[in-house]
């Protein structure tokens, strides 16, 4: 018997807010909206139960109202790759929509960057997938 990665639940200020930067982040759409309060996203489309039980799919980001702040450093937090640009044009898209730069300790000679959302949570934009940028 296996289980499958479903979501990830963000504890969060504002969901909604977080959740349209992420929808911006990934191309996701929004499914469900319990009055701002709850706020899920996933793919545009769903995949049908017969799909989920036959292997991995992109996993769903819901977020969650809760009115702490954010402290200290990220004990879990999402990686991204571009697929149809390269690193620092997707690194400047994403700041574009509201991630800052942030300094963690990374070696400076690291293949990622990592940034935040809007309400402090760090992720990594990992090397480009896209034609011509990575060799397998």
């Amino acid at each position: 018997m296996t289980s499958r990665f479903e979501q990830t639940v963000v504890d969060c200020q504002d969901p909604r807010r977080l959740a349209l930067f992420w929808c911006g982040v990934l191309g996701y759409t929004v499914h469900e909206d319990r009055d701002g309060e709850k706020v899920e996203i996933g793919p545009a489309s769903l995949a049908p139960l017969a799909e989920l039980r036959r292997g991995p799919v992109a996993p769903q980001l819901l977020f969650v109202r809760d009115e702490a702040a954010k402290h200290g450093k990220n004990r879990l937090h999402i990686d991204v790759c571009p697929i149809d640009s390269d690193q620092p044009t997707e690194v400047e898209r994403i700041c574009a929509l509201g991630a800052t730069r942030v300094d963690i300790g990374a070696p400076k000679d690291a293949s990622w960057t990592v940034l935040a959302d809007p309400e402090g949570n760090e992720f990594c934009v990992l090397r480009s997938l896209a034609p011509g940028e990575y060799e397998e």
